[in-house]
């Protein structure tokens, strides 16, 4: 086996970046309103008139989020923009820009370093999305920090505090894959949980098409995301039992976590299709009156065991 060589200095490695970001077919400055990217001390965007801005970041911890010898260097590169991306599509918002921080330990060499960034710019370049900087840095354990801009119309972003006593509750695809796909390591699942698609698509739609009243992405557990969603509305949820990926139980449906989907509300006789672009769209109940936060499925208290870091065990 060879081994990896290290990375070389900095300003070599950020040249390398900037290299793999200015060759990955990005739109057009004009498009995407980034007027300067890596290699200055600030990038430089200019929104349009009459768009607000969305403000993203996530983090990617190694031992908390990943293990080394699970997860390719592409899969995590995808993964970090993704879990951003998802954000983003939550608020109905379109992206324009990604910065990216990455803490390396001695064992990410160079062939690491192009591989993460590989599998970043890949989903970049399918989502049009720039790299427009970020930062490097030696660490203990591998750490990366992603800040996404989005953009929306003005007073258009959707938002998790804005649902009604009334409406209806639906889901995006089929939930408890990514708890499947970390449980067995390998299958469709296992690629679902390395490489997770933010539905960019879904949220336009939701915001101009269908015109949700609130949503959120997916990304600790549908028990846990839609007692946010009723806390913050000042409701309770009504619910009955989503739809689950192969082979997920009820709980990892639940409860599981990472499954990027959308979660969504609409007012009760709004006709929304059973598929949006072969992605199914379920109805699971609906936003009511009562203590806000509580979510009831089939008719019985579901508590909020989604993923918390901050949780005892």
């Amino acid at each position: 086996m060879v081994k990896d060589k290290s990375p070389q200095g900095e300003p070599a490695i950020v040249e390398r970046i900037r290299g793999a970001a200015t060759s990955a077919g990005y739109p057009a400055a004009s498009h995407t309103g980034l007027v300067l990217g890596i290699g200055d001390d600030c990038a430089i965007f200019r929104p349009r008139a009459g768009r607000e801005l969305l403000f993203t970041t996530d983090m990617l911890i190694e031992g908390r989020h990943f293990l080394r010898h699970t997860h390719r260097p592409a899969d995590l590169g995808w993964k970090a923009l993704a879990r951003g991306l998802s954000d983003i599509a939550a608020m109905g918002g379109a992206p324009r820009f990604s910065l990216v921080s990455l803490a390396l330990p001695e064992w990410a060499g160079q062939s690491f370093v192009d591989g993460f960034y590989k599998g970043l710019l890949l989903l970049a370049r399918q989502t049009g999305t720039p790299l427009a900087g970020g930062d490097l840095a030696r660490s203990v354990t591998l750490f990366c920090d992603i800040v996404v801009c989005g953009e929306v119309p003005r007073a258009g972003a959707l938002r998790r505090d804005t649902a009604r006593s009334g409406d209806a509750v639906y889901v995006s695809g089929a939930l408890g894959g990514s708890a499947v796909g970390l449980a067995r390591g390998r299958g469709p699942a296992w690629r679902r949980h390395l490489r997770p698609v933010p539905r960019l698509a879904l949220g336009h739609f939701l915001r101009t098409r269908l015109h949700a009243t609130a949503a959120l992405d997916l990304s600790d557990g549908l028990s846990l995301d839609l007692h946010r969603l009723a806390l913050a509305s000042g409701l309770h949820a009504a619910i009955e039992a989503p739809p689950c990926f192969p082979g997920a139980s009820l709980e990892q449906a639940l409860h599981g976590g990472e499954d990027y989907e959308l979660l969504f509300t609409v007012p009760p006789r709004t006709p929304v299709p059973a598929r949006f672009e072969r992605l199914p769209l379920t109805r699971i109940g609906t936003m009511q009156k009562g203590r806000p936060g509580v979510v009831l499925l089939a008719g019985k208290p579901l508590p909020p065991l989604g993923f918390d870091h901050f949780r005892r065990s």
